[in-house]
């Protein structure tokens, strides 16, 4: 008899885990409360790539005026004024729809029962889902828990509910404000902070640290707030909200020491939490904070006996890619194929101009590690490739160990930097010494190339 494994969750980590549990002979059962692929799907990772390519398109039209006789200019113009928000918004829409129902042709394909409704825990080995309509029943062997997160929206914000956004519910904003300030400095900050500012949206960009992308690497920081700022965007750093009303039909923030801020629209990307209530997980003996489910182990991603997590629920990294790579892991172990999940090798992309992305360690965390280390960096001004494509902003940093030459990690700041990226995944996998990558042969010209360039100085 196969082993009955429900999933709790459709999103980037539970529709892969129930894929590879289903290829693995188990009989599985997925249970989502809302739709298929998740927040990722309609509600993040794909919704925001889809508008930053259409944001990217308006500044190609500004751009192609400087190749083109005067009057392209006056054209151009024409093309920014006629930009149509209700459009772009139902492109990004359709590439959501038609992903979603690939998943469930996917999970029809490999006779996986799909359910919707909320899930919650009777005991260790039964769930009860409410439907619309009805409710049900659920016997499972094991299963694994891939409930997601919701933005976090703390106070003072709940003052101004109306004229506030999070990084889900940015993508429904009716039409374009004039002015929008964004709270927070993260990806999805400086991600929207980019969108918005290319659709003609003057944006106010606060974050309560001292700078942009605390997380990365400092370069990447100073480059980010440099390009913003070039973009038209108000950096306000080291500053926090600390009160919030409206005023007619604007949202006033206060901001420490610094005045106040109006805006029509307040989009709120200060990170995100779980918030697992409906799940009723005292009922099988797990605790919860907003940062996940207490006790998951790291490698296996078992909670315990027969009970898995993956995705955001696990607190490890809040990444799509990352709770894939641990749906697959749960999967395997739950099935009996040992395999083990690596947080140290999770890489980060930042889809800004120019995109940015890094994995393993940066130079400083390298170093507050008590590592000797060696960096390696060229600036993309010496790659023919971003100079052929006007995009010669950014850099390649490569660190190793000085003393073994063992790859430690990579930053990048560059054209299409989130896919080269992955070379050095792989090299850090793979256990690589700086001079073993050095042997590796790249295209020409290719921006990939800089990482030949970076390892030679």
């Amino acid at each position: 008899m196969s082993l009955k494994i429900a999933v709790i969750g459709a999103g980037p980590a539970g529709y892969p885990a129930a894929l590879t549990a289903a290829k693995l002979g188990a009989e599985v059962t997925v249970v989502e409360k809302a739709l298929a692929g998740g927040v990722c799907l309609h509600s993040g990772c794909i919704p925001s790539k889809s508008l930053l390519d259409a944001a990217h398109r308006f500044d190609a039209v500004r751009d192609i005026a400087a190749l083109c006789q005067p009057t392209a200019a006056t054209a151009a113009e024409e093309i920014l004024k006629a930009l149509d928000w209700p459009k772009i918004q139902k492109r990004q829409q359709l590439v959501s729809q038609k992903l979603a129902a690939g998943i469930l042709a996917m999970f029809r394909q490999a006779k996986i029962q799909y359910i919707e409704g909320v899930a919650s825990f009777k005991d260790a080995h039964s769930l009860h889902i409410t439907q619309k309509d009805q409710s049900q029943e659920l016997s499972f062997d094991s299963v694994i828990i891939a409930a997601g997160s919701t933005a976090f929206v703390p106070p003072p914000f709940d003052k101004i509910k109306d004229r506030v956004y999070d990084n889900s519910t940015i993508f429904q904003i009716p039409q374009l404000p004039k002015r929008l300030v964004i709270v927070g400095g993260g990806a999805i900050g400086c991600e929207f902070a980019t969108l918005m500012s290319s659709l003609g949206v003057e944006v106010h960009l606060v974050e309560m640290q001292p700078r942009l992308l605390p997380n990365m690497d400092e370069a990447v920081s100073r480059l980010i707030a440099q390009s913003l700022q070039k973009h038209g965007v108000t950096l306000w750093l080291g500053k926090s909200v600390t009160d919030a009303h409206t005023e007619a039909d604007k949202a006033v923030l206060t901001l420490d020491q610094s005045g106040t801020l109006e805006a029509e629209a307040v989009l709120v990307a200060i990170g995100r939490q779980c918030n697992l209530a409906d799940l009723h997980l005292e009922n099988i003996g797990l605790e919860w904070n907003r940062k996940g489910i207490v006790g998951v182990n790291p490698r296996t991603l078992q909670v315990k006996d027969h009970i898995y997590a993956a995705g955001d629920v696990t607190g490890l990294a809040l990444l799509a890619h990352a709770g894939t790579r641990q749906g697959v892991v749960a999967a395997h172990n739950m099935c009996g194929k040992s395999q083990t999940y690596h947080n140290e090798w999770v890489p980060n992309a930042v889809y800004t101009v120019p995109e940015v992305a890094g994995v393993g360690l940066t130079r400083a965390q390298a170093q507050a590690q008590g590592l000797e280390v060696k960096a390696q960096k060229v600036f993309m001004l010496a790659n023919g490739r971003a100079l052929t494509m006007a995009a010669a902003e950014g850099f390649v940093e490569i660190i190793s160990d000085k003393n073994t030459g063992r790859l430690l990690g990579a930053t990048l700041a560059g054209p299409n930097a989130s896919e080269i990226i992955s070379a050095f995944t792989v090299a850090l996998q793979a256990g690589f010494t700086a001079e073993q990558l050095q042997q590796v042969i790249f295209p020409h010209p290719t921006v990939s190339e800089a990482i030949g360039d970076a390892l030679v100085r």
